[in-house]
């Protein structure tokens, strides 16, 4: 089978990728490489822009995947303008592409941050979306044209990821639980910005799990779904990761709570998933801990600007 990614050389699609390849997939990814490439050599690599593609640019594909686009809350409150592009109408263009072309399936990462500041409610998909942030309502603005393109022979299936977190090749140090460690290890301090605040967390090798349901799905199935690998608290978070980073690395950690208000407060139902793509959570908090200890010494230069989208964007920029 042969996979179109767009965006795959970010932070999860630099542990997709060489899993897809592993599995036995033919995997072409397309990627303007804001962030460098750290992809295996079997992989076809294209640097480029979604919006150059023509639909004879995916013939002969089975499957195409949105990985692309401004990737959290500051890159979004930073350029808007440049977030409702790539992240509305970027996946949008991509589907309307892939269907032209004949692909039997779009896969789109969308993100939990459409529910917005929720109630302490476990939302389902069919629960409301109110973001009003930017980076929410352009996700929800791909996630909906992505839908809209749903036929008998066109399946869509939209990925509402939790907050991705883990290592990867193409490592990121501004996603909760990676900012945790990150300050855990480099000034022995985690701060908690507001302990109750509820985040679906999703380990990266679940969110490759989920992909990998994905695709290897009957193709009647098409819907949203919501991947996390559970709900926590920031400040269980916070807990989690000084108990870990203690127990394993014998280290004092100092926990500083503060209660700052945060414009996104929700926990997520997952049992769609479960019963539909038969998506199986297995890298919860401890675990992802666990792996940034075991893969510490891959990115231990904490202020490298690399391991910060937002930095990395700005830069960009300036050029």
């Amino acid at each position: 089978m042969k996979i179109f990614i767009a965006g795959g050389a970010g932070y999860l699609g630099s542990v997709l990728v060489p899993h897809l390849l592993n599995r036995g997939y033919e995997v072409t990814v397309l990627d303007l490489m804001w962030f460098g490439n750290n992809l295996p050599s079997q992989a076809t690599i294209i640097e480029g822009d979604i919006f150059d593609l023509k639909d004879e640019d995916l013939r002969g594909y089975d499957q195409v995947i949105f990985l692309a686009g401004l990737s959290n809350d500051p890159m979004a409150d930073y350029s808007p303008s440049q977030n409702f592009i790539h992240n509305g109408a970027g996946p949008a263009y991509l589907g309307y592409l892939a269907k032209r072309a004949g692909t039997k399936r779009y896969i789109y990462a969308s993100s939990c941050s459409v529910y917005g500041y929720t109630s302490n409610e476990l939302y389902d998909e069919e629960s409301p979306t109110v973001s009003n942030y930017p980076y929410g309502i352009s996700k929800l603005q791909g996630e909906r044209a992505a839908m809209q393109m749903v036929d008998d022979q066109f399946s869509v299936i939209c990925l509402r990821q939790g907050t991705v977190s883990g290592y990867s090749p193409r490592m990121r140090l501004d996603v909760c639980v990676n900012t945790m460690f990150r300050y855990a290890m480099g000034e022995r301090r985690i701060t908690v910005n507001n302990p109750a605040i509820w985040r679906p967390i999703l380990g990266i090798q679940d969110a490759v799990s989920g992909y990998v349901r994905s695709i290897e799905a009957g193709m009647g199935i098409s819907g949203i779904f919501n991947v996390a690998s559970g709900n926590y608290t920031l400040g269980e978070i916070g807990d989690i990761v000084k108990s870990v980073i203690e127990e394993d690395m014998g280290l004092e950690i100092e926990l500083k709570i503060k209660h700052v208000h945060d414009l996104r407060n929700y926990k997520v139902n997952i049992d769609k998933a479960r019963e539909i793509l038969n998506f199986k959570p297995t890298h919860g908090v401890p675990s992802i801990v666990h792996d940034l200890i075991a893969n510490k010494d891959y990115f231990s230069d904490f202020e490298n600007p690399k391991y910060y989208q937002l930095e990395t964007f700005k830069a960009l920029g300036d050029r």
